[in-house]
């Protein structure tokens, strides 16, 4: 047999799947806290409207190890609340506004990079890609047009811009980890 054909993400994880203040990994006391926002565009240069990106990262010393428990849940509605704002958690989630902005607030990363995955329309399996904080062997390896697509810019200090475009001439790298 053959397999079934993949379907298209989305847009009905908007409904379910945003998690509120799921962009803050950091609460606001840390110090030292970074800023990372951005843009989703399709192939056209437009804006996406209804992405949702998902964000891995370590912590300032490396560690993976995140905080599991700090999603809160209101206890009759079973609604989730979002974080309870004490703990770095390395784990966000966050959808685009109605003009594909993003915003992620958390800690340079201990590893270098924060990993990103995206669901949108019309995709038919999410994207990884990286946003890089410095020198990796990765970027190295990779002509200067394409390593600055997982490169942000830095637009004062702790704020970071990253755009991420799906297709075109501006398409940001995607990894395979298949």
């Amino acid at each position: 047999m053959n397999p079934t054909p993949s379907q298209t993400v989305g847009p009905f994880y908007g409904f379910a799947l945003p998690i509120p203040r799921g962009g803050d990994l950091a609460p606001p006391s840390d110090g030292g806290g970074i800023t990372v926002h951005g843009y989703v565009y399709d192939g056209a240069g437009e804006p996406v409207p209804d992405a949702l990106l998902e964000f891995w990262q370590a912590d300032l010393s490396g560690s993976l190890r995140g905080a599991p428990g700090t999603l809160r849940r209101d206890p009759v509605s079973g609604t989730l609340l979002g974080r309870h704002g004490v703990d770095f958690t390395g784990f966000g989630r966050v959808p685009t506004d109605g003009d594909g902005r993003w915003t992620l607030r958390t800690l340079p990363p201990g590893t270098g990079y924060i990993s990103v995955c995206v669901f949108a329309r019309g995709l038919l399996h999410h994207l990884y890609t990286r946003i890089y904080f410095g020198q990796d062997a990765f970027l190295d390896s990779l002509p200067p047009e394409r390593r600055r697509t997982l490169v942000p810019v830095e637009e004062r200090e702790g704020v970071y811009r990253f755009d991420i475009h799906l297709q075109g001439e501006k398409e940001t790298v995607f990894l395979d980890f298949g």
